[in-house]
């Protein structure tokens, strides 16, 4: 009778201890003498490889040639308590069936540089920070999920093809199935819609909060979670073309409510992932950087500092810091700002509330200075914001007066429009990027390292 796969996490649980395993996985390391050969085994359900010991009387030389680095195995065999050091559970091999060898394979055990291996991307999981990083993400998605359910809220799938520029930043990618070769034109030359899919110009979506507003005024409390595209171009270690966003919306949120929010569930996914990810976690503070954990337990133990846009440009102001970007009244903070507020100044997270409204979207609610929008920023260290959301513009004639203002181009928005007109409330949400999200509590650099095959400036490889 063939016996069951165990999965290497289970296996070092110890209640299989001194019994018969099926263990199954890739070869990290081979190493050994003419007697005997430790094999290091990783399946990929914990950062902990699983030694497996082969002795060369049961095995011959040749039987074990094709185990390299990279290749894949079955090994049947007793788990027994580990002699040496760095492992608690091994296995005594006594038959080992070779899935797949890996001759010349590029992941060696050798240090690696990240961007070496984000040139190869379709093996980088395999190596102990890859997969650190992206165990540590599926926990994160799943605590967004449970968060969220557990506080009655609803998940909403939002469209990622739309007609609507959420942000009006006007960076989309464009969906079409039009002849990039050779255009349908109107009379007048100009690019003929009508004979599209659609039957308009459409694109892809850079955020579901429209459409999640919608929800709100239904369900009382929604959330999306799905991908999100914007054409910028921008090569920073903080931007993707394409990454995943969190958007809760509320009715009867007031900005304070929305700001409570968005501390409780920051707060909730942190603690989740060191709970539930404490070995990778260790792995890369002692790797990459031995602040995290520390810097991990800080966003919980400290409430977030809350103060004004003007507040804090009154801070930088004088802080006596030589910034790269100026700072005044009125400019949209850089990332330099949000990190001294956070890092050097208060030495905990920040939100910050009440932004000129020339520097926000056009949907955030006027304050009655006429200068300013309940906008809130949730800034972090090493990060600078993480979160940005607003209590939501409720009033028609203010919301269409912010639009023609801005010149925003509003045919397509005729529904947007009419929920403000058919039992407005007061409402609010934010959008969380899940890419930062991961990036802080990995304490990766590069926001190209925490999502499986990132999509950026002329790059879509994979």
């Amino acid at each position: 009778m063939a016996i069951k796969r165990t999965k290497i996490v289970d296996a070092f649980s110890g209640e299989l201890e001194g019994q018969q395993v099926c263990v199954k996985g890739w070869v990290r390391s081979r190493r050994g003498n003419k007697y005997i050969q430790f094999i290091a085994l990783n399946d990929g359900s914990t950062i902990n490889n699983l030694q497996v010991v082969a002795s060369l009387e049961q095995f011959s030389e040749e039987e074990l040639k094709p185990i390299t680095t990279g290749a894949s195995l079955c090994v049947i065999g007793k788990l027994v308590a580990s002699q040496g050091k760095g492992q608690s559970y091994e296995v005594q091999a006594e038959e080992i069936e070779v899935y797949g060898g890996a001759e010349d394979f590029p992941m060696q055990k050798k240090g690696h540089t990240l961007e070496f291996l984000r040139e190869k991307a379709h093996l980088r999981m395999r190596t102990n920070t890859f997969g650190a990083v992206f165990r540590i993400r599926h926990h994160l998605a799943f605590a967004i999920h449970k968060f969220f359910n557990d506080k009655g809220f609803f998940y909403l799938h939002t469209p990622l093809i739309t007609s609507s520029d959420a942000e009006g930043a006007g960076e989309m990618f464009q969906v079409t199935t039009l002849d990039v070769n050779d255009m349908p034109r109107t009379e007048d030359g100009k690019i003929d819609y009508s004979k599209d899919f659609f039957g308009k110009m459409t694109s892809l979506t850079v955020s579901g909060q429209l459409e999640g507003e919608l929800g709100a005024t239904a369900l009382g409390a929604i959330y999306t979670f799905g991908p999100t595209f914007r054409a910028e171009n921008s090569n920073t270690p903080r931007h993707l073309a394409e990454f995943w966003m969190i958007e809760p919306e509320m009715s009867f949120y007031d900005i304070n409510d929305n700001m409570d929010l968005a501390e409780e569930f920051i707060k909730y996914c942190v603690k989740y992932a060191l709970d539930h990810c404490q070995d990778d976690i260790e792995f890369l503070n002692k790797m990459y950087d031995n602040t995290l954990i520390e810097r991990l337990n800080s966003v919980l133990k400290d409430e977030f500092v809350r103060l004004t846009y003007t507040e804090g440009i009154k801070i930088l102001e004088e802080s006596g810091e030589k910034f790269e970007f100026p700072v005044k009244w009125g400019v949209d903070l850089q990332s330099e700002h949000e990190r001294y507020l956070v890092e050097k100044h208060f030495k905990r997270p920040v939100i910050l509330t009440d932004y000129p409204k020339d520097i926000k979207a056009f949907y955030m609610k006027q304050n009655d200075d006429g200068k300013t929008v309940r906008a809130m920023d949730v800034l972090f260290p090493q990060i600078g914001e993480i979160i940005g959301g607003s209590e939501r513009e409720a009033d028609y004639d203010k919301l269409m007066n912010r639009i023609n203002e801005l010149g925003i181009p509003m045919k397509d928005m005729w529904w947007y429009l009419e929920t403000r007109k058919f039992g407005t409330v007061p409402h609010s949400g934010f959008g969380l990027g899940f890419e930062r999200l991961v990036l802080f509590v990995t304490g990766m650099a590069n926001i190209r390292d925490v999502i499986p095959f990132p999509r950026t400036p002329n790059n879509c490889e994979f």
